[in-house]
């Protein structure tokens, strides 16, 4: 071949290359720490959630959604991967992707590889730097930015820090500041700089977002406060041990023990409660609120046709359910995620009611992206069932926290408790028909039952064992 020839080749590989790049949808990676699936869009009408509602209208909605770790790092790093927690991997929330799996392309990775620019905000990882190599650039998030807002609040924060690591300022803040005052609000707008910037880039981008709130302490601008009516905000109406349930199940909820005003151990005083309560709710509208300036932009720059949005919550989070605060349980209340998708090509308003497993994320937005899929991933492609109802799917979700196991079936929850050597410790069992708030463990009643779903469980399960 010639060089003349050979540069012309050279050119219209080139061109074709970026003609195939061209045709690729964006992806707009949405992550939100934990994000209960107490929204409007999933019949929650007391909560005001316009814009994610608006997200669900044109996308696909996933009604039972799990995480995999009801904690952030493990949960991020096992979705991020594609791979099951054990025992040993993806154990507790600082865990790391790359030092759990290593050698195992993440979907940032992936993305990568197949010529598109990745790029990270906010909290997508735990840990910043993990996984630096999966970014077109560095990691970035909001950085001198104070918690809170309010000087009386910086002031006991500080104190309170000098006393040691784990003390902090309170659970709770309104204060009458722009969105852009707090750290989130700050995030939203370096994304939608970003996304100005990546529209006139060669090739696809892999936006991915994580917003913070609302994780603890629920701060955020008085008007999302005001959007609920305080007296009408109540305490769950199981704000109780479920009957005969396992002492593994119960927590201390130690993280929220941290805050200034929360007792360091027993119940969370009413009022003190509410607060809690009223908090979250406010850091929710004000996370949607940021989520719609994204969408929002997105319209403007005539992205939307052609881009993949997926919403996600890390883990769900408990408020005051079985006295439970913050999550870190095998309860559906620590497992359940909101997840929807939105995918050029693909119907909107649409709902799904199959059970989902966070790690079906990673090869389901390569399938849709034309991504390859890499042969170490363990969920399953949902592409096919976003464009079909009707199409065959799976019949359980697993997942796991410290030493439990735990399976939802269509109208079960199972959960097994075992010892650093794999004695078995407890069980309890939840019939989501006649119980869904999960108020009476029937372990011990239905044995023909229980031994199905355990086997099912050790059969899902079994495979991640060392």
């Amino acid at each position: 071949m010639t060089m003349s020839r050979l540069m012309l080749f050279l050119l219209a590989l080139l061109a074709s290359t970026q003609i195939i790049a061209a045709e690729r949808p964006n992806v707009l990676f949405i992550a939100v720490d934990d994000l209960r699936p107490e929204l409007a869009c999933y019949g929650k009408q007391h909560i005001h959630s316009p814009n994610i509602d608006r997200l669900a209208a044109s996308g696909v909605l996933f009604e039972r959604a799990y995480c995999m770790v009801p904690t952030c790092g493990a949960s991020r790093a096992s979705m991020m991967t594609g791979i099951r927690p054990a025992r040993n991997r993806f154990v507790n929330y600082l865990a790391w992707a790359e030092k759990d799996a290593p050698g195992k392309a993440t979907i940032n990775t992936q993305f990568r590889k197949n010529g598109y620019h990745t790029l990270s905000l906010g909290k997508i990882f735990h840990h910043p730097e993990d996984n630096s190599e999966g970014w077109s650039e560095p990691a970035w998030r909001p950085k001198g930015i104070s918690w809170y807002q309010k000087p009386k609040n910086i002031e006991l924060h500080e104190k309170r820090q000098k006393q040691g690591k784990r003390k902090r300022g309170p659970a709770w803040e309104s204060a009458d500041v722009p969105d852009n005052a707090y750290a989130d609000g700050v995030l939203a707008e370096h994304a939608i700089a970003n996304l100005k910037r990546l529209k006139d880039k060669d090739e696809p981008f892999f936006l991915a977002v994580g917003f913070f709130k609302p994780h603890l302490p629920f701060i955020a601008p008085q008007k999302y406060w005001d959007l609920y009516d305080h007296e009408k905000i109540q305490l769950p109406d199981n704000y109780h041990v479920p009957k005969d349930a396992p002492k593994e199940s119960i927590h201390t909820s130690g993280e929220l023990r941290a805050y200034a005003g929360i007792p360091p151990r027993g119940p969370v005083f009413q009022e003190a409660a509410r607060n809690l309560i009223h908090g979250y709710y406010a850091c929710v509208s004000y996370t949607d609120a940021l989520i719609g300036t994204l969408l929002d932009s997105l319209d403007q720059l005539e992205l939307s046709d052609n881009t993949i949005v997926v919403l996600w919550g890390d883990h769900g989070w408990n408020l005051g359910e079985h006295t439970l605060w913050c999550k870190h349980s095998c309860y559906e209340t620590s497992m359940q995620i909101p997840l929807i998708v939105k995918a050029p090509g693909i119907e909107g308003g649409q709902r799904r009611s199959s059970l989902i497993e966070s790690i079906d994320l990673y090869p389901s937005l390569c399938e849709l992206a034309g991504v390859p899929l890499p042969k170490h991933l363990q969920g399953r492609s949902f592409a096919t069932l976003m464009k079909e109802p009707d199409a065959e799917w799976k019949s359980t979700a697993v997942g796991r926290f410290q030493n439990g196991d735990t399976i939802r079936t269509d109208a079960f929850r199972f959960t097994e408790y075992t010892n650093a050597k794999g004695k078995l410790i407890s069980r309890m069992l939840y019939d989501h028909d006649a119980d869904p708030n999960e108020n009476v463990n029937i372990f011990g009643t239905r044995k023909k039952l229980e031994l199905e779903v355990a086997d099912k469980l050790h059969q899902r399960m079994g495979r991640n064992k060392k």
